[in-house]
């Protein structure tokens, strides 16, 4: 496809989308996104456009309009086919027509048909989705605004694609409109984009009311991302909506609508040390779009090679005597073991060759083969199984992956990655969803590391078991549970609960919700308080996000199959029409039945290619001045083995940082420089000092002394070894170096190496007494 200014059809013709721009309306941790389209019909005939595009999996699109001149036609949600008949219908008869339809494969993906344009003739769509606010390792909250929907695969020998129109992911920048106005119950601390914004305007003096907008001129030829910071932002909350004024009494939109927001808090004792055991298999999309960059800039590393990278610390971190294997997928797929293999030195050595070797070079993107290989491996008894999937998301059979991986819920945990720009959300929070795991996307700049590492401090906790949810309300009421059965829970991360409030009280107003677990055999309580008194008016957000997560459950169960099939499939269509929400069954149908004249001529058809635009989904400083203290309160941590230095070590290094990079640690005998320059000459192949210091670090915690660790350090392995203390071990004293140095030089990168030190610590610990410390280490 030829690169140039606009929106050109495969054939380089130009098609109607003129401009876009994005109202953002955010109450707490749910986001309302307002969306308007522009088209003009440049043709000298008649027109018919088609437009594909992608919104987020979990959105609940409420609303669809278009306005032709003066005239605003709102369209209808309907039972799909019935749709799709009168966009026909109407459009052959010359009248103009517009149908917003889910894609029957992926619920990420919605198709747009424009119908009846007359030449010059403009039309401005709306479309409107609410959906909830995903929560990040920092506690921000994140929006973001993909730049592009990438192709589908579909393997040759499939009949049926999800999306034939799309077909490229071209660059084609535009420019974008759009403006934020958030609302909060907490006070916001505040905003921050990965695109250049103007000031953020508070609008009250509490700080709980602001507005910003994206500077003017912004080329929309990268996602815009928006991260969202409050005060107490894993403060539990619990809202209450009125119900719709015309819905009938006991339906989901005629009696009020809770959302419970849970952020529980496991007990210190339990969680004072990671789990030991388990099974972790690693799944690596190794199709040809895994040759594609992480990102636009002149610096991005391919997205194979983040993977590899991410291999090695995954490889490095993972605790002795668990299981794991490693598998490559593309149109086949291959694994490193034939089965999983305990984890040991010489394994992990192994794997490591292995992916060194790892490329982009297996053609297209199939992943259900390899699922379905993995879940009918036996799972080893004892030894939860920890499915970590990574890919750009490129596939189409997205509903029947969800199917296979809910099927499996009880014998793993799925944690899934989507890389790169344009992965499909609709497969990366599906899988982890039906997998009871974490969802995480690298977009951008990313880096894809620390988000791994997070999902593997999730993994290695402790599993969450016979989870209940009991409430206490007055007499005369009762809460009927919308969203699905909690199947997980997480340290930090937050809890949905959707409910429907049935019946009154003429005296209590207030009601609680108590989610009971068990964590290591030990039971644990969280409980919230709430009124039942309905907040002012919320627009219906949360009867519809309740209703969407309805819809989700039922047409899951319609894909399991049954003789209630086509009961399931009236339901759906029942509750999304009733909602005002869209399904896999229905359709918003619009038709200009007001023209006074029909168009007339030969139709102009042209289809939108998937172009880098309007998108809504799924798309150091200064060293410390002390180290030593900082490190001693790391390892001494809850999550880290506690370990203890001794001044009887005649060359503890002692820390004197005070100046900018580079600096050194510095002992009364030595100095390690930290030279970026020599990190690249020295520690090849791998130019990145922290994953060239992990390489070196062996399974079992330890690092040895070598030329390739004093490298590291900017040093000579002479230099390093002659500061070393007779009665002290090399292994010993590499690995309490290779400690402060990371400390020392890579504190703002701790997510991705804190296995690493806790590996390191405890293996410390482990060593005879005599070869450690005896007293503590002394501090310049």
């Amino acid at each position: 496809m030829v690169n140039c200014c606009g929106l050109v059809s495969e054939k380089n013709e130009p098609v109607p989308l003129k401009s876009i721009s994005v109202e953002l309306q955010v109450q707490d941790h749910v986001a309302s996104v307002r969306s308007c389209l522009q088209y003009v019909n440049e043709e000298q005939r008649p027109l018919e456009a088609v437009f594909v595009f992608p919104l987020p999996a979990d959105a609940a699109v409420c609303h669809f309009s278009a306005r032709i001149g003066e005239q605003e036609i709102r369209a209808e949600l309907q039972d799909r086919q019935s749709a799709r008949d009168q966009y026909d219908d109407a459009v052959s008869s010359g009248q103009q027509a517009f149908l917003l339809e889910e894609s029957e494969e992926s619920s990420d993906v919605f198709r747009l048909s424009v119908g009846c344009l007359s030449p010059g003739q403009n039309a401005s769509i709306t479309i409107v989705y609410i959906i909830e606010l995903s929560v990040q390792a920092d506690h921000a909250l994140r929006f973001c605004l993909p730049a592009v929907l990438n192709p589908r695969y579909t393997p040759a020998a499939s009949a049926a694609g999800v999306v034939p129109e799309v077909s490229s992911a071209s660059v084609i920048p535009y420019t974008l409109s759009l403006s934020v106005e958030v609302r909060s119950s907490d006070r916001i601390s505040r905003l921050e984009s990965s695109c250049t914004l103007d000031p953020l305007e508070f609008l009250d003096a509490q700080h709980t009311h602001a507005m910003v907008n994206l500077s003017a001129g912004h080329r929309f030829d990268k996602d815009v991302e928006l991260f969202l910071y409050y005060e107490n932002s894993h403060q539990p909350s619990a809202v209450v909506e009125a119900a719709a004024s015309a819905a009938q009494s006991g339906s989901l939109m005629g009696d009020p609508a809770l959302m419970i927001s849970l952020y529980p808090e496991f007990p210190a004792d339990v969680m004072s040390s990671l789990a030991s055991q388990g099974e972790f298999i690693f799944v690596v999309d190794r199709s040809g779009s895994m040759d594609c960059r992480m990102h636009h800039g002149n610096d991005a590393q391919m997205r194979i090679e983040s993977a590899r990278d991410t291999l090695l610390l995954l490889l490095k971190s993972l605790p002795m005597g668990c299981y794991f294997n490693i598998y490559g997928f593309g149109s086949h797929f291959e694994s490193f073991f034939p089965q999983s293999v305990v984890y040991s030195e010489d394994t992990m050595e192994e794997a490591l060759k292995r992916v060194k070797s790892m490329s982009a070079d297996m053609g297209g993107t199939e992943i259900l083969q390899p699922l379905k290989h993995i879940y009918s491996q036996p799972c080893y008894p004892d030894h939860p199984r920890q499915l970590f999937i990574f890919t750009d998301g490129e596939v189409w059979n997205t509903k029947e992956l969800l199917d296979l991986v809910k099927s499996h819920v009880y014998s793993h945990r799925c944690f899934s990655f989507g890389i790169g720009e344009g992965a499909s959300t609709a497969l990366i929070t599906g899988m982890a969803r039906e997998g009871s795991g974490h969802a995480q996307f690298i977009t951008g700049t990313d880096r894809m590391q620390p988000k791994v590492m997070q999902s593997l401090r999730f993994a290695l906790q402790p599993a969450v078991d016979n989870i209940s949810v009991d409430w206490t309300v007055p007499e005369g009421v009762t809460v009927d549970m919308l969203s699905p059965p909690i199947n997980t829970l997480f340290q930090g991360q937050r809890a949905l609960i959707y409910a429907q409030i049935k019946g009154q009280s003429s005296g209590k107003k207030e009601g609680a919700v108590t989610v009971k677990y068990r964590l290591k055999d030990q039971p644990v309580t969280n409980q919230l308080q709430f009124t039942l008194k309905p907040t002012e008016d919320t627009g219906l957000t949360i009867h519809r996000l309740a209703a969407r997560s309805v819809i989700r459950s039922l047409e899951l169960e319609e894909r399991a199959g049954g003789a209630d099939a086509e009961n399931i499939r009236r339901r759906i269509v029942e509750l999304s029409v009733q909602a005002g929400v869209s399904s896999a069954h229905t359709a918003f149908i619009g038709v200009n039945k007001d023209s006074k004249q029909t168009v007339k001529g030969p139709l102009l058809q042209r289809r939108v290619p998937v172009p880098r635009m309007f998108q809504m989904s799924a798309m150091q400083g200064r060293c410390m001045a002390m180290c030593a203290p900082k490190l001693r309160s790391a390892v001494m941590s809850p999550m880290v083995p506690k370990m203890a230095f001794c001044s009887a070590m005649p060359m503890a290094p002692q820390m004197a940082f005070d100046s900018p990079m580079p600096c050194s640690l510095q002992s009364s005998n030595m100095m390690i420089e930290c030279d970026a320059a020599s990190y690249e000459e020295e520690a090849e192949p791998q130019k990145d000092p922290l994953l060239q210091l992990v390489s070196l670090q062996k399974a079992l915690g330890y690092w040895e002394l070598s030329a390739s660790l004093a490298a590291v350090f900017g040093k000579t392995e002479d230099e390093v070894t002659n500061q070393k203390a007779a009665q002290v071990d090399g292994s010993v004293w590499a690995t309490v170096l290779a400690l402060i140095w990371l400390y020392a030089f890579k504190s703002d990168q701790q997510d991705e190496w804190q296995f690493v030190a806790i590996k390191a610590a405890s293996w410390i610990r482990s060593q005879k007494r005599e070869t450690i410390f005896t007293t503590t280490c002394s501090v310049s």
